[in-house]
């Protein structure tokens, strides 16, 4: 059953110290980000703790579990093979394809003797059916595309430019190590990946018949990306293009897609205040492979991908990130974390006198004492400006900040 892997090593810190507790491990996360080869590394771990671990295995995308449609005969297969004398370590990939699943979750995790780990492709569902019924009694870990640091290791490539641009144009989906870093075969299979997600997650789950206008939707927020957007602006955009759908269905149709985790929501936050605005928000993607496949990579787009990259190693890091807000003035993000905090401005080069005072002014005006970077694709990007610490786009994705 074990297949070759590679370890992702910061996700597997994370859930280690609830290996062999009572509560359920939810693992997180978009399609093909490598979730199934996450459960192998578990497992791997699991036999070396436990030489007589009872090890059963689902996987809701492989045909020999078919017959596992909902939470009874989930319970019927797995009483067939619980030990009571034995740990038993369920593993259930893509639990949200199993109708009611978490009542049988929540029967099995009354017994001492279990131990679960569940992964899932659909935010809405899992949180709302595992919240309800199962209170504290679970953690999610979120899983995302290959960081750039991570890629290289899939890859074996060495951290230059050249590599940075290949990361950039093809993204970090693990599946990418099969084939050549090369467009025709990238974006085909990316572009099967956009459909499985699109037609298995959105609009089968949710029953969505325009198929088209989601498509056009989605493309919207690809040429969008790093701008604020509303509602009742993309329903304006669309019905332009002869696509009449309301402000109303736009929000359903973005909440599908964040549930898919094919898109990430970043809210604005007041920088003096705190307060978070409810309208107006941003949307980056959890992989820019996926976006290119759609659009096509485009260097004129370097600003909105350089931004997508910088967000994507913040939440990889483990931050909540907000786009801040002074008056007329923005701060690209603003990442939270336990006790610590920092603010970043992104920008492809400071080539002008009046690009550094932007990237560097507004920082300077936040008069707290918390961490604040500029990254760059300057090539010479190192060192600081009043407190301001100013790093090239390739070494601020290997920092630990």
């Amino acid at each position: 059953m074990i297949k070759k892997y590679f370890s992702r090593n910061n996700y597997f810190k994370l859930i280690k110290p609830y290996i062999n507790t009572n509560i359920i491990k939810v693992i997180i996360g978009q399609r093909r980000v490598g979730k199934s080869y996450f459960l192998y590394q578990i497992i791997d771990e699991v036999k070396k703790l436990d030489k007589k671990a009872n090890i059963i295995y689902i996987n809701k995308e492989l045909y020999e579990f078919d017959a596992i449609k909902d939470y009874k005969d989930l319970e019927r297969y797995l009483n067939e093979r619980l030990l009571k004398k034995s740990k038993n370590y369920i593993f259930i990939d893509e639990i949200q394809e199993i109708i009611n699943f978490e009542k049988a979750l929540r029967s099995l995790n009354t017994q001492e003797n279990n131990d679960i780990y569940c992964t899932g492709s659909n935010a809405n569902l899992l949180a709302s059916d595992l919240a309800n019924l199962l209170g504290g009694r679970f953690i999610e870990i979120p899983i995302y595309s290959l960081s750039y640091e991570e890629f290289l290791q899939f890859h074996h490539l060495e951290k230059n430019k050249e590599s940075l641009f290949s990361y950039i144009k093809y993204g970090g989906l693990p599946y990418l190590i099969n084939l050549k870093l090369e467009d025709e075969q990238i974006y085909g299979y990316l572009k099967t990946i956009f459909n499985t997600i699109i037609l298995k997650d959105v609009v089968a789950r949710f029953n969505i018949r325009n198929i088209n206008l989601l498509e056009r939707l989605v493309e919207y927020l690809a040429n969008c990306e790093g701008t604020f957007v509303s509602a009742k602006r993309i329903s304006d955009f669309l019905k332009s293009q002869n696509l009449d759908i309301s402000p109303n269905s736009i929000l359903n149709y973005l909440n599908y897609l964040t549930g898919s985790f094919f898109i990430h929501k970043v809210k604005r936050q007041d920088v003096m205040g705190r307060k978070i605005f409810e309208i107006n928000e941003k949307y980056y993607f959890e992989d820019l492979g996926l976006r290119h496949s759609l659009i096509g990579y485009r260097q004129t787009d370097i600003n909105k991908i350089m931004e997508n990259l910088v967000f994507s190693r913040l939440k990889y890091l483990g931050y909540k990130v907000t786009v801040g807000q002074m008056g007329i003035q923005e701060i690209d993000f603003i990442a939270e974390k336990n006790n610590k905090k920092a603010y970043f401005q992104v920008t492809y080069l400071l080539s002008s006198k009046k690009v550094i005072d932007r990237e560097f002014g507004n920082l300077l005006k936040i008069k707290d004492n918390y961490l604040k970077y500029v990254i760059s694709m300057d090539e010479y990007a190192s060192g600081d400006f009043k407190g301001i610490k100013h790093l090239n786009l390739i070494d601020f994705l290997f920092i630990k900040i």
